[in-house]
């Protein structure tokens, strides 16, 4: 079986992802058409028809059948197969995994709860968003249309008008007739703000932080006179400063966008002197910008003397004029010379490609690596062929108003009464580059903001704010709340106790206070509580995770590119992502195509030369970056982006210079090649092609005239010669290839590899240089007769070429159920394809039934073990688990892995296995090539058919004359060229198969893997093929050899059907993963329908993965915002390499920009920026989590320590009268904050780790603790307010019941007791947060603690001396020094009180980690142990056994873990989980640690050691208890782990 293919059949247009519908150049919004392609095709199924497939169109009856399957009470065992954890209860988090028992049995309740009632959506808008998108747009009809007057354009009469060569022009260029002023220029910019919206913009951003607003508020309240008792400024003042800060911050942020864009509004750019820069007023005078060069560079004057020597065009440079992008203006004609960027939308007037055609890459827009041929409109391209034609021709372009719509353009030109329409095959977007054409001359119709890639970015940003400033402002609106009832209660404190004592004490007659300034003065007395500094400390615990986050393993040595942190904004969001919504060209892949495999008469082949010279490249440019570094730099320096580690590192790889050519293999390679393959199938368990290229190569050397030699040397002729690759010279004499399709550019130089070069394509003749067997060079020159054009609808292309024997042969390639249909032996292919068809489809069907077997009998276990469990926990990877059940390997029917053919040592091994083959029955070798096919496909790779065959010549000229008739027809040309093709496209031998790899990035199937394990969501949103964007899915782990895939197409049929259909199918949760497809078209027609909407976003919520293919830029972006509104709780990631990127990035809550092949749009305007997609792994499980839990940390411990201390204040109210007297001394409670207390909260907010990373990114599992709000929720929050309270009483009741109660002789003051409140305050504050609480300690902890505490009693000295003697109640001079500093009682109860607030601490502590104990707790107590035993030295000659440590578990997956060929044989020995060691061995805890790594749960750790190790039988041999085996199949990490009443763990 091939997962995703898509052979419908004749007439079909679908050769399905891992077939390549070569060259893949579909025409813009065109879908592939092909059947099947309703509710919930199943997408395994290659050939077979509808009627074959499982799980096409549901009908009625089975939907209800579903429908009424969710009301069973038997449903539980199929919940069971979805939710094995559900033994508990599991509360829904944000971006947690809909597949659990609590959702499932919300989603049942929500759609099937009454009978007859309509079901309630899963999805949907919040009030919020409701009551957003109402003030939203009253703001835009009111403020912004009303009172600022800017109104949209409306629309032009019939398009805009752009003259070629206008008469007349003003000095500023042509009139807009819709605004009545000049065009926009081409000015672009990134950044949100500019001069005049910086200041009101950011004022209301940082006064939405609500602890922002509510001290103006009480700074106000407190410049009013009489009403506050510490001055009318010490609120507002500090309150400003901070402010600005803040601002700032943001400024220096936006400022660097600003410098980012202008590196591309900089850009230079020739455009033509006459026509709208014919006024000297309308060119420009100034160049911004160091190193501008104002007249041509020697680059340039190159390029213009390549283009007039080899096309004969005279470009004067008095006829051009140099400017910058920026200056760019509609009307402007521009010269664009290879490889050069388009800066505005122009309509094309000249281009020296052959026919005018102008070959455009635009990756940077759709994501496709096609090239696109664009033409001039046959008026330009006759009237614009001369410099003198350029300049006088008298003409209009009569162009579209600015839209988004990316893939259709309608205009027209018109000159000399004459009209013709211009479409998508005459314009050129902004973004786009030009490729393979020496120049291209095109006019501006569009600039600026107005392009379409820049109409398709979001405009007017918001800067971004961190889901916990949301979080923060609640608190903060409770601490408020606090702060208010303190105040009334003291109000009313003053009150009773007027009462009392106030009217009976003769002294305060007449002293009175009114009840409102009581209150109010208490307001602004406890307004600390909610810290000042609360927003300006955290800016600077951010600016210390952005130093933290410089990470030298996040660098890219290849192109020389490190992570950059753009915001600090959301930093703490990367440790919360739910949702990852990712493009795939040149984010998932690296936009290069590798010729990978083969299969030539049923053999298959590996090719991996390429591999080694990609490699030897990677190497020679780190080298090369290494040398540039250390020039300059004096011997020795060390690069600052990258830490000595890593540039030692990288200092002693071996970088040996390769002599010989890397594309002929020595002799050497070939003897060995078979043992050293350099690439795998991603298909754990399956076998690869056991024969190389290299074997293959040789064999024909050697035995060049056997039957499988000669096929062989047909096939690999066939390959040199069916394709449309030009080959030229550089300047240094290498040969390269010119191909318009990345796909060819790949078989011609595998066809290389092989020993056909190409060497020239004259007209008429293809050219190719060969070795004889003497090592001598020879060319042959093959006559090219015919060549029939790829096209969408045909999916396939062909050559006619004379042999240089005479013979005519006709050599074909295409999408395999192209050729298979044109094949002689077609009946025998179609058969051995449905017989191919019907056993994947088995094995595929088998492969779901046992996961879903397994998952149910665990989740009916685990219901009746439940009971037994003394600490109930559940494990992370039976979730992961659940989710993926993939039974690795590749089986047939008997469950037996399938290989290839068996390993060949040696020559005669391999002639003997070729020659097997060879002698092999035709249709035989036909079924072995499909099945190839399958296998290749299955990897991801994009598969092509080769056919060839012999015609004589009278047969090749009755043909001929057939397709010239049709070549010159005037009507119905294109259906007349197909007609005529398909004659000659018949009766086909089966030459062979070959598999293109798109290159994945370093890494990013293990990158997915783990975000899948770290419960996140992944979406591809690509503006590529179905098929491609599917093929992709495979070879990068979203879509897996079981997936079910369902496509959603609006064309096949009722939309809500299908959608309701596929929604009541999935939510069943029978099947083991799913996948959605969608089209940008149906995309469209799903969001204008409100119904369908609602439906679609249900059941994103529900699948495993979704990929998104044509989908417009404008579309990502809305997808990303629709997931925000539809699933508020999401936390959502976008990233992207190219401009089309740039929309979704901004509209979701984390942007990454990868710094890649398409530029540096994404990355600059991005909040992060990375130049690979594996840097997600420790950009979000290591300094996400960080992230994430120290900046947690830091609000939770800043308004604890705020209410522990100030709480102090209220207590001592009633000793007072309410008289709000102040138990501090003033300058001290001024400075509590700055200097005692704000590097406890500073630092570790900085530099504390819960857990190490190496152990973070074995185990992503551990993730979810950001994702379910584990670092900072309000149970947190009210618990440290009980433990702040708490804390409150424990310092001041025994100073008071001390102070009370016994005779002091020396010093009884308010000061003196007040220090003793201070002291024990500050001490407990600096102890709890950096002892007791931080993790991580270094020296910089402890250097933080001794600073704060030795600070204070420093502070008590300096005032003590500084302070003069006064009546007064502070008796503060020579307080601390000489009165009550030397009493032992006063150190006594400092001490006696710190000890009981520590004991309280370390008990709340204690019962938390043992009653209710989190990942977060075990994972280090396991790094603790790992720690001590790697101290204690333990080595492994002395203990009989392996020391492995934890940082193994990061890079060497648990041993029981095997792939199904692997243990579908073993007999495993009963008894618990352990490794064999010598009795008496200390191996075993950390051989469980390991384990515990794979199964996200470390409950087991303590109580799964065996008391009585048995004797090792093998030393490193894994023994595992009470795993089960379904069907012969072991299933990976098919263990979990919970703590018995024995307290003997058990496997089950």
């Amino acid at each position: 079986m091939a997962p995703g293919r898509n052979d419908a059949g004749p007439g079909s247009s679908g050769g399905g992802p891992g077939r390549t519908d070569y060259p893949q150049d579909d025409l813009p919004g065109e879908h592939d058409g092909s059947t099947g392609i309703a509710s919930t095709r199943n997408y395994f199924d290659p050939r077979s028809r509808d009627s074959d497939r499982p799980f096409v169109h549901a009908n009625p009856s089975q939907t209800a059948r579903a429908r009424s399957n969710l009301h069973r009470a038997s449903s539980r065992e199929s919940l069971g197969a979805r939710s094995p954890t559900s033994i508990s209860h599991i509360k829904e988090q944000p971006g947690a995994s809909p597949r659990r028992h609590g959702f499932r049995e919300k989603l049942r309740r929500r759609r099937l709860a009454k009978k007859g009632t309509g079901w309630k959506p899963i999805a949907r808008a919040t009030w919020k968003d409701r009551l957003r998108d109402q003030l939203s747009g009253l703001w835009q009809s009111i403020v912004i249309e009303t009172i600022l007057r800017q109104k949209p354009l409306p629309p032009s009469k019939d398009g805009r008008h752009i003259p070629l060569n206008p008469a007349d022009v003003g000095p500023k260029g042509l009139i807009d007739e819709r605004s009545e002023k000049t065009y926009i220029n081409n000015f672009i910019r990134s950044n949100r703000y500019t001069i005049f919206s910086f200041i009101p913009a950011q004022l209301i951003y940082q006064f939405s932080k609500l602890g922002n607003f509510y001290f103006l508020v009480v700074g106000i309240v407190q410049m009013i006179p009489g009403l506050s008792t510490v001055g009318r400024w010490t609120t507002i003042a500090p309150l400003a400063a901070f402010i600005a800060f803040s601002m700032a911050k943001e400024g220096y942020d936006d400022w660097r966008r600003y410098r980012l864009d202008k590196t591309e509004n900089r850009a230079a750019v020739w455009v033509l002197a006459s026509g709208v820069r014919s006024n000297p007023s309308n060119r420009p005078k100034r160049f911004s910008g160091k190193g501008w060069k104002k007249g041509e560079t020697e680059y340039e004057e190159k390029k213009r003397l390549d283009v007039e020597r080899e096309h004969g065009i005279k470009l004067n440079k008095e006829d051009w004029i140099k400017i910058q992008w920026q200056h760019v203006q509609v009307g402007d004609v521009v010269r664009l010379h290879r490889d050069q960027a388009i800066p505005a939308d122009v309509a094309l007037l000249h281009a020296t490609g052959s026919n005018g055609i102008a070959y455009i890459d635009t990756m940077a827009l759709d994501g496709e690596t096609n090239l696109k041929s664009k033409q001039a409109s046959p008026m330009f391209a006759e009237k614009c062929t001369t410099m003198a034609g350029l300049k006088t021709t008298q003409a209009t372009v009569v162009s579209e108003d600015p839209n988004i719509d990316l893939y259709n353009y309608d205009g027209k030109a018109v000159a000399d009464g004459e009209t013709l329409p211009l479409t998508m095959a005459n314009v050129v977007y902004r973004g786009s580059t030009l490729r393979n054409t020496s120049l291209a001359i095109g006019l501006v119709i569009n600039s600026g903001e107005e392009c379409k890639i820049r109409m398709n970015a979001n405009k007017n940003t918001k800067a971004k704010k961190p889901r916990m400033q949301s979080m923060v402002n609640r608190m903060v609106l409770i601490q408020i709340f606090a702060v208010c009832m303190l105040a009334a209660g003291m109000t009313i404190g003053y009150v009773l106790w007027q009462d009392r004592t106030e009217r009976d004490s003769w002294y305060l007659r007449n002293a009175n206070v009114q009840y409102i300034e009581i209150f109010f003065g208490y307001v602004i007395m406890f307004n600390t509580l909610i810290p000042l500094s609360l927003y300006v400390s955290l800016e600077i615990v951010k600016i210390g995770q952005f130093l933290q986050m410089q990470d030298a393993e996040m660098y890219d040595p290849v192109s020389d590119t490190p992570a950059s942190i753009n915001t600090t904004s959301t930093l703490e969001d990367l440790g919360q992502v739910g949702w990852v919504f990712s493009d795939k060209t040149g984010t998932l892949t690296e936009n290069i195509m590798r010729f990978r495999k083969m299969s030539v008469a049923g053999v298959p082949l590996l090719h991996d030369m390429n591999i080694e010279r990609d490699e030897a490249a990677k190497e020679k440019k780190i080298q090369e970056t290494m040398n540039h570094k250390g020039k300059g730099k004096g011997k020795g320096k060390k690069n600052p982006l990258m830490p000595g580690a890593v540039e030692h590192h990288l200092q002693e790889r071996d970088y040996e210079d390769r002599t010989t050519d890397p594309s002929r293999p020595s002799a050497k390679r070939m003897l060995t090649s078979a043992s050293l393959s350099r690439w795998h199938s991603n298909r754990p368990g399956e076998a690869d092609p056991e024969m190389k290229t290299e074997d293959l190569l040789d064999l024909i050397r050697r035995k060049g005239q056997s039957s499988f030699a000669r096929k062989a040397k047909h096939f690999l002729l066939c390959i040199a010669l069916c394709h449309t690759c030009l080959p030229e010279r550089t300047d240094d004499g290498r040969l390269q290839f010119q191909a318009a399709n990345p796909d060819e550019l790949a078989l011609i130089e595998a066809a290389r590899d092989f020993g056909y070069l190409m060497v020239d394509r004259p007209a008429g003749a293809i050219k190719l240089q060969g070795v004889n067997s003497d090592g001598s060079l020879h060319v042959e020159t093959y006559e090219v007769l015919s060549v029939v054009e790829f096209s969408s609808k045909r999916k396939r292309m062909s050559i006619i070429v004379r042999m240089p024997d005479g013979r005519i042969c006709v050599i074909c390639k295409g999408a395999d159920n192209v050729i298979r249909d044109r094949l002689r032996m077609r009946d025998v292919a179609d058969q051995k394809a449905a017989d191919q068809s019907r056993r994947m489809n088995q094995r595929r069907s088998m492969e779901q039934s046992m996961i879903s077997r397994r998952l149910s009998s665990e989740y009916q276990q685990s219901l009746n073990e439940g009971r037994r469990m003394n600490l109930h926990r559940r494990s992370t990877e039976m979730q992961r688990l659940a989710e993926e059940g993939s039974p690795r390997g590749s089986m047939d029917q008997s469950g037996e892995p399938r290989p290839y053919f068996s390993r060949m040592k040696s020559y005669d091994s391999a002639d003997q296995q070729a020659n097997q083959m060879a002698a092999n029955a035709e249709d035989e070798a036909i079924e072995r090539v499909f099945q190839h096919v399958d296998d290749f496909a299955s990897d991801g790779l994009r598969t092509l058919l080769y056919g060839s065959r012999y015609i004589d010549e009278s047969t090749y000229s009755e043909w001929r004359e057939i397709y010239h008739e049709a070549e010159t027809s005037l009507v119905d040309r294109q259906e007349k060229i197909e007609e005529a093709s398909d004659l000659i496209e018949q009766g086909f031998d089966l030459v062979g198969a070959t598999a293109i790899e798109d290159k994945l990035q370093d890494g990013v199937p293990e990158t997915i893997d783990k975000l899948r394990r770290a419960n996140i969501k992944i979406w591809m949103l690509t503006g590529d093929k179905r098929e491609t964007a599917i093929n992709i899915g495979h070879s990068a782990g979203l879509c897996k050899t079981h997936s079910q895939i369902y496509i959603l197409d609006s064309a096949s049929g009722n939309l809500h059907e299908t959608l309701s259909t596929t929604l009541d199918q999935i939510s069943a949760g029978k099947i083991p993963h799913t996948v959605l497809v969608v089209d940008g078209q149906t995309l469209q027609s799903i969001n204008d329908d409100g119904d369908c909407s609602t439906l679609f976003y249900d059941i994103t919520v529900l699948v495993d993965s979704v990929i998104c293919c044509r989908a417009s830029p404008a579309q990502k972006s809305d997808l990303v915002k629709r997931i925000r509104r539809y699933v508020p709780k999401s936390m959502t990631l976008a990233i992207g390499d190219g401009a089309n990127d740039i929309g979704m990035i901004l509209a979701s809550h984390v942007g990454i920009g990868i710094s890649g092949r398409e530029g540096l749009q994404a990355a600059r305007i991005s909040d992060f920026s990375i130049a690979q997609f594996r840097f997600l792994q420790k950009l979000l499980f290591v300094h996400g989590r960080w992230n994430y839990l120290r900046t947690g940390r830091y609000v939770l411990a800043t308004f604890w320590k705020e209410i522990l201390f100030y709480l102090v204040q209220a207590h001592y109210q009633r000793s007072t009268g309410y008289s709000g007297t102040s138990l501090y001394e003033n300058w001290s409670l001024t400075v509590f904050n700055v200097l005692f207390t704000s590097l406890a909260v500073i630092l570790p907010g900085i530099f504390d780790k819960d857990l190490d990373a190496d152990t973070l990114l074995a185990v992503p599992e551990l993730y979810t603790f950001g994702q379910k709000s584990m670092g900072i929720n309000y149970l947190q929050y009210f618990g440290w307010v009980v433990l702040g309270v708490i804390g409150s009483v424990i310092i001041f009741y025994p100073t008071w019941w001390f102070y009370h109660y016994t005779l002091f002789t020396s010093d009884n003051s308010i000061f003196a007791m007040g220090c003793i409140c201070f002291t024990v305050a500050v001490v407990f504050i600096n102890i709890r947060l950096f002892i007791l609480e931080c993790h991580y300690k270094t020296i910089i902890i402890f250097g933080g603690f001794a600073i704060s505490v030795a600070g204070w009693f420093l502070w008590m000295i300096i005032i003590s001396e500084m302070y003069e003697g006064a009546v007064g109640i502070y008796v503060v001079k020579d307080g601390f020094l000489h009165n009550f500093g030397p009493t032992l009682a006063w150190w006594t109860i400092i001490l006696l009180e710190l000890a009981a607030l520590i004991v309280v601490d370390l008990a709340v502590q204690s019962i938390r980690r043992v009653y209710f104990p989190n990942d977060q707790d075990l994972m280090q107590r396991v790094e603790k142990d790992a720690r001590k035993k790697k101290s204690k030295g333990v080595k492994d000659a002395e203990k009989g056994g392996a020391d492995v440590e934890l940082d193994e578990v990061a890079g060497e997956p648990f041993p029981g873990h095997k792939d199904v060929d692997q243990t579908a044989s073993e007999e495993q020995s009963p008894g618990p989980l352990r490794r064999d060691v010598a009795p008496g061995a200390q191996e075993q805890r950390t051989d469980q640690v390991r384990s515990m790594a794979w199964t996200g749960n470390a409950d087991y750790y303590y109580d799964n050691v065996d008391p009585n190790p048995r004797a090792p039988t093998q030393r490193g041999q894994w023994h595992f208890g009470q795993v089960r085996q379904q069907d012969g199949q072991h299933l990976e990490s098919d263990v979990s782990y919970r703590p018995s009443q024995a307290g003997v763990g058990q496997a089950y």
